[in-house]
């Protein structure tokens, strides 16, 4: 068994795959070694790999030096070329999502979305090469940045039906942050197609399923994207 542990901005992946097939997976609050410990219990973890976009915690220490875990870091081998001009600033997640995207579309140009607490786009190649990508806010983020930076605009929560126009306050809100990004993803896949007819888009994320349901100009959801990449990243190195 392989242990792989996601630590992203506002939740923690833990999965264990069996070769390349994923075992199981949990979401969990925070990265302790009691409750990793209970989710691989009656297994045997033969090797283990740890993502972060946070500062390296005490408790993250202990799970590394009891599971003798790799941090995924911008000296770790990968099995995709690089070619980010600064690789120490690169989020860890990005670089396992797009491995995954490697893995899952060999010799394809693909666009990696992840629809999290950002929303991070990321391009590779046909030539297995990463060129580079885009950050922007997430949803959450669109909500809570216009509610924290206003006197009077209310805090909305992402909803699964969104106005193409809004009638009120909230709608207008609705609309202009959840029509406003997928506007954002589809302009993207678009424009990129357009110049690379046979480019798959692919998106992972908290929110990945919404945007699979309203997107119309084909994007795959692949909530495990980033494990499938953790994983390949992991065997290449052990």
């Amino acid at each position: 068994m392989k242990l792989l542990i996601d630590i992203g901005n506002t939740r923690v992946k833990i999965a264990l795959f069996q070769g390349k097939d994923l075992f199981s997976t949990a979401n969990i609050s925070e990265c302790s070694l009691k409750i990793i410990q209970n989710f691989v219990a009656g297994h045997d973890v033969s090797s283990a790999i740890i993502s972060s976009v946070k500062e390296i915690s005490g408790e993250t220490s202990r799970v590394a030096d009891y599971y003798d875990a790799i941090f995924l870091a911008e000296n770790t081998l990968v099995p995709v070329k690089n070619l980010y001009r600064n690789v120490e600033e690169l989020g860890a997640d990005r670089l396992a999502a797009v491995v995954g995207a490697y893995f899952l579309y060999p010799k394809k140009k693909v666009v990696v979305f992840d629809a999290g607490t950002c929303l991070t786009i990321d391009f590779l190649n046909d030539e297995g090469e990463y060129i580079g990508g885009r950050i922007s806010p997430g949803i959450d983020m669109r909500y809570k940045a216009l509610h924290n930076f206003t006197d009077k605009l209310p805090l909305i929560q992402k909803k699964k039906t969104v106005p193409i126009i809004g009638d009120d306050t909230d709608s207008s809100i609705i609309s202009g942050v959840q029509q406003g990004i997928l506007a954002e993803v589809g302009s993207i896949i678009s424009e990129y197609r357009s110049r690379n007819p046979d480019t798959i888009a692919v998106i992972t994320g908290g929110d990945c399923f919404f945007f699979e349901t309203e997107i119309k100009s084909g994007i795959f959801a692949q909530p495990d994207l980033v494990m499938i990449g953790l994983s390949e990243i992991l065997d290449f190195n052990v």
